[in-house]
């Protein structure tokens, strides 16, 4: 986690730059997208619902884990190749002599994302709230990243922006139950979890809770609060401080 949020920060603050997962070339020359190497060929295979296995469950939640992380550390803009959001199985190839003219790959199958009984909705569900995430903080891209924890051993990752908390597990196997990270006194409320069963999750923990922070007398100075969290495994959430 801390390689990663290095990589995504990793800017001069008056530089502006664009944010991707993953560039037009992985769609438009064949490479794999992010999705199709987590899940592979196991894409074509197991994507209807109720036979969905662990290959395609882990690509989903990563899949979502991944874009939260890049598109809210971004400083400047964020970028997304159509159907990658919702994790478009193959790439696009227009018709040329290399191909045989062919028309084959010069789609995009929408149809997939619209299909309800399919598990592709999942990701473009989540991707729609996430932007409104985004679109609802004024000059987001402008607010300071604020590393709060990180803990490689854990894999847990956490950092503020304006009044939004983002929480990354990215354990594959250990769940945190009253996780804590030092952070502005307040309550504070659940605004996007990829572990949300609409987005194809868990649902472990309940969003409806309010958490309010624990007082510490040796960070009164400091005037930080203990936040403790309940986090799954291969999970994320963003938290909005209460005004």
């Amino acid at each position: 986690p801390s390689s990663m949020f290095w990589e995504v920060t990793n800017r001069r603050q008056d530089e502006k730059t664009i944010s991707y997962a993953e560039s037009h070339d992985q769609a438009l020359v064949g490479d794999k997208t992010i999705i199709f190497r987590l899940i592979d060929a196991d894409m074509y295979w197991h994507m209807q619902k109720g036979d969905e296995n662990y290959i395609v469950n882990r690509g989903i939640a990563l899949h979502k884990m991944i874009r939260l992380l890049t598109s809210t550390t971004i400083n400047g803009g964020y970028l997304n190749f159509m159907g990658n959001e919702f994790g478009h199985p193959e790439w696009i190839d227009f018709p040329r002599e290399g191909n045989g003219w062919s028309c084959k790959y010069a789609r995009r199958q929408w149809d997939l994302v619209d299909n309800q009984n399919l598990t592709y909705h999942y990701m473009g569900d989540f991707d729609a709230e996430m932007l409104k995430v985004i679109k609802s903080v004024k000059d987001f891209q402008a607010t300071p990243v604020q590393e709060i924890w990180h803990n490689d051993g854990d894999q847990v990752l956490a950092y503020g922006r304006k009044d939004l908390i983002f929480v990354f597990n990215f354990n594959p196997k250990q769940s945190f139950v009253d996780y804590g990270f030092l952070v502005e006194p307040g309550a504070y409320e659940v605004i996007l979890n990829t572990d949300n069963v609409v987005f194809g999750g868990n649902g472990l923990a309940d969003d409806s809770v309010v958490h309010f922070t624990i007082a510490d007398p040796l960070y009164k100075q400091e005037k930080k609060e203990w936040l403790k969290l309940y986090i799954p495994a291969r999970s994320a959430v963003v938290l909005r401080k209460k005004k």
